[in-house]
């Protein structure tokens, strides 16, 4: 069975007095997660600003991204009939 998704994502940054904030967000057409990071400024260091944009976006899309499989590990659960043991069967690896 052939299937074909688009998931849309978005990341926004706001910088004010050396601390950069991130927000992800993914749009499944069904549910909307959302990620937060921030990046803080040391004031001794120089005032690079895409250094607070990359680590600010990196830690929202991590954030995102641990939202995103907490959701498919409870699903993963929900769809699997347990065994005695309670071990899986179905082949998702987790």
């Amino acid at each position: 069975m052939a299937r074909t998704l688009e998931w849309k994502t978005r990341l926004y940054l706001f910088e004010e007095e050396g601390v950069t904030k991130a927000r992800a967000t993914l749009d499944t057409g069904t549910t909307v997660l959302t990620g937060h990071g921030t990046a803080h400024r040391n004031p001794a260091d120089t005032d690079v600003p895409e250094i607070g944009d990359e680590l600010a976006a990196g830690r929202a899309l991590r954030d995102l991204g641990r939202h995103l499989l907490d959701i498919a590990e409870q699903d993963v659960e929900t769809a699997s009939p347990q065994d005695p043991d309670h071990t899986p069967v179905l082949g998702w690896t987790l």
